[in-house]
């Protein structure tokens, strides 16, 4: 079969994401002898347009859209991206049957599959599933028993199938020198599943809380790949956390050291999993930049949004940071159950504290069905059964609900190392466009140190 792959993200800020979860299904189609081509929509000046010429040129026997996120998860400048991808998914049922899948598809997936008309619907990892599903359909065959696949007009689906050896992807047919240009970095994955339990997070939904380790070569083969071939210098690590279990992390570091392989990297960390020894590694293979979704630096908060680890941790994971010299971020969320002013202000204290090189604030939390957060907002009537959550819809606790954006923007302007997307301070879609005419690498809030003072709204 003709099969089309869509990646119909946009969304270029802070960066371009290169689509490593479609890339992780081309490999499997082309070994089952599909004729693949790509279409990706991040840098279309206009995604109809093209849409309607690869569909002229290729003319396809099946469409797969890749949907990596439904909005832009910031509030309170939040966007919806459900309009253009409806019009893309129309666009491609005048050819062919249109399977839609990605993870933002799976958090919602019959809802979304009624509200942007596809066909079918995979949910979870669609490596061996998709193939079946392609198989099915060549076939004439109904694919409604298959798991994780859901069909257009019944909302039942069996169980998603974990895949329990992570292949490597097929980056053949993709933009990588583009996303190199424009985004300065590679995108890797190094395990899937989370075991851990905070209150609003989607990746147990997604890939389960299993976690399930790739194995070192094949890392090490990937990252020698990127380099040699596609002449990546810098690589960001896409697992939720890359210091769990610390054992792997480290032997991960020992190989990419004694490979040889001359590459920069950052990662998100835990807090909590992190050692002098795999910190030293983790630089000494090449990490200038720890990312730690560390969420708040109330203890009280903590607990309540479903954190592993506590303030003792975030001192002791800052102080190592500082031992290396390397730079280092906090993301803080602001808003989840029991936020207070108190709470708002022990967040700031403790940054001053640690000194991150940068601070990212979000205001708001998304809220998601199925996780634990959704069930305490219908509690709290926040939301209700009938709440369009396909909609960009935030938690924010009540005691802070009419005060929270003024007091953090006021808190964030007296510090020069915060940056909160949602309330445009050190950052707006200009400035980032800006930034992108430069040769940056990697994340880019380790920019702020060269600010002078925070400003609102910059560049605008």
């Amino acid at each position: 079969m003709n099969i089309l792959l869509i990646s119909v993200n946009r969304e270029m800020n802070p960066y371009p994401v290169f689509p490593i979860g479609l890339a992780y299904l081309a490999g499997p189609l082309a070994r089952a002898g599909h004729r693949l081509r790509v279409l990706d929509l991040c840098f279309a000046d206009d995604a109809e347009t093209a849409v309607k010429q690869v569909l002229k040129e290729f003319v396809p026997d099946a469409v797969v859209v890749s949907i990596r996120n439904i909005d832009n998860v910031t509030f309170p400048a939040s966007r919806s991206y459900l309009d253009e991808i409806r019009s893309v998914v129309g666009l491609c049922r005048r050819e062919a049957s249109v399977i839609l899948g990605g993870s933002g598809f799976s958090i919602m997936p019959v809802e979304l599959l009624e509200k942007l008309g596809g066909d079918y619907g995979v949910v979870g990892e669609g490596e061996e599933v998709l193939v079946e599903l392609v198989s099915a359909l060549s076939r004439g065959e109904s694919p409604h028993c298959l798991p994780g696949v859901l069909v257009r007009g019944n909302p039942d689906y069996g169980a998603a199938r974990a895949i329990e050896r992570i292949g490597s992807p097929d980056r053949g047919l993709f933009q990588i020198d583009r996303y190199k240009r424009v985004g300065g970095m590679a995108n890797l994955q190094t395990r899937r599943g989370c075991p851990f339990a905070c209150v609003y997070c989607t990746y147990p939904l997604i890939e389960g809380s299993r976690l399930r380790l790739r194995p070192v070569d094949e890392i090490i083969a990937e990252i020698r790949e990127l380099v040699d071939c596609y002449g990546i210098d810098y690589i960001y690590f896409v697992d939720d956390i890359f210091n769990y279990p610390i054992d792997y992390a480290e032997g991960l570091c020992r190989a990419m050291v004694f490979s040889g392989v001359s590459v920069n990297w950052s990662a998100f960390v835990n807090p909590r999993f992190i050692t002098p020894n795999l910190v030293r590694l983790m630089v000494e293979a090449g990490c200038d930049a720890f990312e730690f979704g560390t969420d708040s630096g109330s203890p009280v908060m903590l607990k309540n949004l479903g954190k592993s680890f506590g303030v003792d941790d975030i001192r002791t994971a800052s102080f190592l940071c500082r031992e290396q010299g390397v730079d280092f971020a906090h993301y803080i969320l602001f808003g989840g159950p029991g936020e207070t002013k108190q709470t708002v202000l022990e967040s700031f204290a403790l940054m001053d504290e640690v000194a991150p090189t940068a601070v990212i604030g979000m205001t708001g939390i998304r809220i998601y069905p199925g996780t634990p957060l959704y069930r305490l907002a219908l509690e709290e009537n926040v939301i209700t059964e009938k709440t369009d959550m396909l909609e960009p819809v935030f938690y924010i606790s009540g005691s802070v609900r009419d005060t929270l954006s003024d007091l953090v923007t006021v808190q964030s302007m007296q510090r020069k190392n915060w940056v909160v997307p949602g309330l445009e301070i050190n950052v707006s879609d200009a400035m980032l466009s800006a930034i992108r005419h430069f040769t940056v690498r990697g994340p880019l809030w380790k920019l702020v140190k060269r600010l002078g003072r925070s400003r609102v709204h910059p560049m605008q």
